[in-house]
C-alpha cells in the first residue's frame, strides 16, 4: 500500500517537475484576475498582435470574446486580421512545416498553455529574455535555457543582459536592462500581466460562469439544509 501511495504521488507531481523553471529560479507572481474584462481585452489584442502569427489557439473561437465585453464589430476590427469570420477558430498564420524549419520545432498551440505551464511561469518567462549571441535567435531565457522562441517583445521591453555573480552560495544570475525599449519596466510588466491573464482565460473561457454556478448551487443546497432541518424539528416535536 505504501509503494502504491508513493507511486501515485510521483505520477501526480511529474507534470509540475517537467514544466518547472530552471533549478534555483524563483517565479514572480502573475497578476491574474479573469473577471477584469478590461485586462482580458488588452491581453486579447496583445495575443493576436504578437503571438497568433506563430502560435495558434485552435480550441478558441473569436466569437467567445463577446464574453469579455467585445461586440462582433470590435472582434472583427481588433482581433481578426486574416479575413476570417467571427465564428472561426483562432488558427495560427504559420504552417507547421515553416515553424519547424525556422525554429527547429513547431510552435505549440497556446490554448491551454497556462494550465500546463502555470501563470507564474509564463509571467516570469516572458520577462526573462536576454541577449545571447551563442544561440541561433540571438536570444536566451533565464527561465527556459536556450528556448527556441525569439524575444518577440524586445521592442517593448528593450534588451536585457545576463549578469552572473559567484559567491559561497554558488552562481547568482540576474538580468539588467541594457537598452531601453518603448515601455518602462512598470508598463511592460502590466502589458505581460494582461497577456498572461488572457492566456489563463483562454485555457478555460467558461471558468467564471462555472464558478458562479457553483456558488449558486452551494447557496441552494445550504438553503435546503436549513429548510430540511426546520421541517425535521417541526415533524418530530410532538413525538419527543
Amino acid at each position: 500500500m505504501k509503494k502504491i501511495t508513493i507511486l501515485m504521488f510521483v505520477v501526480c507531481m511529474a507534470p509540475f517537475s517537467l514544466f518547472g523553471s530552471e533549478p534555483g529560479m524563483s517565479l514572480d507572481s502573475a497578476p491574474v484576475n479573469t473577471i477584469d474584462n478590461a485586462s482580458l481585452q488588452r491581453g486579447a489584442e496583445s495575443f493576436v498582435n504578437y503571438c497568433l502569427t506563430c502560435h495558434g489557439a485552435s480550441f478558441m473561437r473569436y466569437n467567445r470574446h463577446r464574453d469579455i465585453g467585445f461586440t462582433n464589430e470590435q472582434i472583427l476590427d481588433k482581433l481578426v486580421f486574416t479575413g476570417q469570420k467571427v465564428g472561426d477558430l483562432m488558427q495560427s498564420a504559420m504552417w507547421k512545416k515553416e515553424g519547424e524549419e525556422w525554429f527547429g520545432v513547431v510552435p505549440p498551440d497556446l490554448s491551454v498553455i497556462a494550465r500546463s505551464r502555470g501563470a507564474d511561469w509564463l509571467y516570469t518567462y516572458l520577462r526573462a529574455f536576454y541577449r545571447d549571441d551563442s544561440t541561433v535567435t540571438g536570444w536566451n531565457n533565464l527561465v527556459f535555457d536556450r528556448a527556441a522562441m525569439p524575444h518577440v517583445l524586445y521592442q517593448l521591453q528593450g534588451e536585457q543582459k545576463l549578469v552572473v555573480k559567484t559567491s559561497d552560495k554558488g552562481e547568482q544570475k540576474t538580468l539588467v536592462l541594457d537598452k531601453q525599449g518603448e515601455m518602462t519596466k512598470a508598463e511592460f510588466d502590466k502589458f505581460v500581466g494582461d497577456l498572461v491573464n488572457y492566456l489563463v482565460y483562454l485555457g478555460e473561457p467558461h471558468a467564471n460562469a462555472r464558478k458562479e454556478l457553483g456558488f449558486i448551487v452551494m447557496a441552494f443546497l445550504l438553503g435546503m439544509l436549513v429548510l430540511s432541518y426546520a421541517l425535521k424539528r417541526e415533524y418530530w416535536k410532538d413525538i419527543h
